[in-house]
């Protein structure tokens, strides 16, 4: 089996170091962090106060803090607000120059790799490794170009920043209650109560989902339709595959009365990805309002 390294330029690293470091991030992101050792690593939010997606990132634990791989184009404000949020706490946050990000799948072993970090994708295995090291480094590993990770993610229906956003999606329905990025049993952290409401009355109805068509789908903030109804929202989108935000409800009562979704005029077929734990939607279409 062949691995696949793809460089992520769109990615960017941020280096929190300091005693506090973890009690920090414990009162402030989604996942559990308080005992992470060197070498660990969580998949995390900062949400809004209204319980929203600010940023995404992972949490590798290093000696001395952890690193964040996050969006490029949101590292400078995922700094400003954590520094924000810093007051006396013994600590230091700051962009890093000389590191650059990788995902490695297939027969993914970079045992080999003498400079940087490598570490599971929290979100499911079959995601892969993440790979943190200098960007000549990365340069010297990759053998993909930055697409066909993208292929990669959207076949296995998993959201990232760029279908995300920021301040425009809950957890659930990005998905994060299914690949631990949550964590309902710690304690209060920004935007928590609402996630918590949410998980526990089971309110969340839509959520991102891998869709195909039989040739390229329209850019992202296409609506998905059913008849002359909209179900949905395409976010993300690479030829025939992309990620689309689904009323789940809403699209199984579309099946179950025979009409197709679409997308600009153009059918497409949306899939319950093999590792989602939710309710089939044929479960819910009864409950559309």
């Amino acid at each position: 089996m062949t691995v696949f390294i793809a460089s992520l330029p769109e990615r960017s690293v941020i280096e929190v170091k300091g005693e506090d470091t973890l009690p920090f991030l414990q009162d402030l992101v989604t996942a559990n962090v308080a005992d992470l050792s060197p070498g660990q690593a969580v998949h995390s939010a900062l949400l809004t106060p209204q319980g929203k997606i600010l940023f995404d990132f992972f949490i590798l634990a290093v000696e001395g803090g952890v690193l964040l791989d996050c969006a490029a184009e949101s590292a400078a404000s995922l700094t400003q607000r954590l520094t924000m949020y810093r007051l006396r706490r013994a600590l230091s946050i700051a962009q890093t120059d000389d590191l650059a990000v990788a995902a490695a799948w297939g027969d993914a072993d970079l045992s080999s790799l003498n400079e940087g970090y490598e570490f599971s994708d929290p979100r499911n295995e079959a995601m892969g490794l993440r790979v943190i090291a200098p960007s000549a480094v990365i340069a010297s590993i990759a053998n993909q170009p930055p697409e066909a990770y993208l292929d990669h993610r959207y076949k296995l229906g998993i959201g990232d920043a760029a279908e995300i956003g920021s301040g425009e999606l809950f957890p659930h329905e990005a998905c994060y209650d299914q690949f631990s990025s949550v964590d309902f049993s710690k304690g209060c952290y920004v935007g928590q109560e609402v996630v918590s409401r949410m998980q526990h009355r089971g309110t969340a109805r839509s959520r991102l989902v891998p869709v195909d068509a039989s040739s390229a789908l329209p850019a992202p903030g296409a609506k998905v339709m059913a008849d002359d109804r909209q179900v949905g929202t395409l976010l993300g989108a690479h030829g025939a595959g992309g990620l689309a935000l689904i009323r789940l409800d809403r699209a199984a009562k579309a099946a179950c009365a025979g009409t197709v979704l679409s997308v600009d005029g153009q059918q497409i077929t949306m899939h319950k990805p093999a590792w989602a734990r939710w309710a089939d939607a044929a479960d819910s279409a009864g409950d559309d309002d």
